[in-house]
């Protein structure tokens, strides 16, 4: 699986990787020792905004202010266009969300001004492979607080 993890390597298959993390993830409560080791996942799906279809991605996060409240970042891996989990929730903001072995409803709201700074900050300070993504491109990379239903 290591060979497939580099996104900047032809023949990089996010869609591959995210299904296998998932597989994963729910056949371990979250806890990931194969694919993404340590790592710190939540998963979110969203609905197609054009397919009304349901889509699962893996995501990092972190939390703010407790349990009702999980913080996403949209870097999509600093890539010049905002993620498709993003475009699919700005048209339909409710969300579900699997946090371990939880499984709730959510509404995701894009985190604006100081408050957005705050979150970027706890981000980037809890995963620091994201330091740097917002250097990269020039939209301002959206974050994401997932709020409890």
């Amino acid at each position: 699986m290591a060979d497939t993890q580099d996104p900047r390597r032809p023949g990089f298959d996010v869609r591959a990787v995210n299904q296998t993390v998932i597989a994963e993830y729910r056949a371990t409560g979250g806890v990931l020792e194969k694919t993404l080791p340590g790592s710190r996942l939540v998963l979110v799906t969203t609905t197609g905004r054009r397919s009304g279809k349901e889509h699962t991605t893996p995501l990092g996060y972190v939390m703010d202010g407790g349990p009702g409240r999980i913080v996403v970042f949209a870097s999509n891996m600093a890539a010049p266009r905002h993620p498709d989990w993003y475009q699919n929730l700005t048209a339909e903001p409710k969300v579900v969300v699997e946090l371990g072995t939880d499984r709730f409803e959510a509404e995701a709201l894009t985190a604006t001004g100081d408050e957005r700074q705050r979150l970027y900050e706890a981000l980037v300070e809890t995963m620091p492979g994201i330091r740097g993504h917002q250097e990269q491109v020039e939209r301002e990379i959206p974050v994401v607080v997932l709020v409890t239903l």
